[in-house]
């Protein structure tokens, strides 16, 4: 939710929109927030409207940003924004040049955010099967079965008589009648071919990025969500490929091995 007042633009939580199931702790929720925060920064710097990014502790959780007149700042990350995408699909497993990595780095460097990148093949391999074992459990949990079902989308015009949700055709689905649609999802969608696909996508990737917040409070998801997005948009700018895969943080018992695996507490 957005609320704009003189130079200031609020960002709010809408927690009528939560996914109590997959994010009981609505950290990917305040992680969103964070996305949408760094897209505003940059889009108001472009047209010169430069500001500041600041998190409300008190009440919902919100963010303050605060513009005044400045030059404009154009910027890579900002032509990005309407091209930015996850792509799920296999990839072509060339490795991303040490260049690209820094600059990846660079632009996603946040304080109070760790970023972790992963190249090593036989760590890749340790991660895809934390993502296949967390998808696994994920799938066998029929209540994260319903809340998943319930944002998709499997037509045109359901999804935009809603304006929300996972949009079929945008993984390669066929458009389908309401009635239809979950019928073909609960034929189709099954664990092993979720889990082989996601296997196909480690193996074919070039490498991973882990985002880890310092603390574990809606501030720091807040610049989680605002590193994560830098690093699109920079992947994007860069011509790279990517897609998010969360179930070692979605699933509480992987979050110890997935830790273990980067190297932190």
């Amino acid at each position: 939710l957005f609320r704009a007042t003189g130079n200031r633009i609020e960002i709010l939580p809408d927690f009528s929109r939560r996914t109590p199931v997959v994010d009981p702790d609505d950290h990917h929720l305040f992680i969103s927030l964070g996305c949408a925060a760094e897209n505003l920064s940059l889009a108001s710097a472009a047209r010169g409207r430069p500001g500041t990014l600041a998190f409300d502790p008190t009440g919902s959780g919100s963010i303050a940003f605060d513009a005044q007149a400045g030059p404009s700042v154009a910027s890579a990350l900002f032509e990005a924004i309407p091209r930015r995408q996850s792509t799920r699909a296999d990839y072509d497993g060339r490795p991303v040049s040490v260049v690209d990595l820094g600059t990846l780095a660079a632009a996603s460097a946040i304080p109070g955010v760790d970023l972790i990148l992963i190249t090593d093949r036989a760590q890749i391999g340790r991660m895809r099967d934390l993502i296949v074992s967390g998808n696994g459990t994920q799938m066998a949990d029929a209540a994260f079965m319903r809340e998943l079902k319930s944002w998709l989308r499997f037509n045109p015009r359901q999804a935009a008589e809603t304006g929300d949700g996972l949009y079929s055709a945008a993984s390669g689905s066929p458009a389908l009648p309401e009635w239809l649609g979950p019928r073909a999802f609960d034929a189709f969608v099954t664990t092993k071919s979720e889990n082989d696909k996601y296997a196909r996508q480690m193996q074919s990737s070039s490498g991973v990025a882990v985002f880890v917040g310092a603390k574990e409070d809606r501030e720091h998801w807040v610049l989680v969500g605002r590193a994560c997005q830098r690093f699109s948009l920079q992947a994007t700018a860069l011509g790279l490929k990517h897609a998010y895969t969360n179930q070692p943080v979605e699933v509480p018992a992987l979050r110890p091995e997935l830790a273990a695996l980067v190297g932190m507490p």
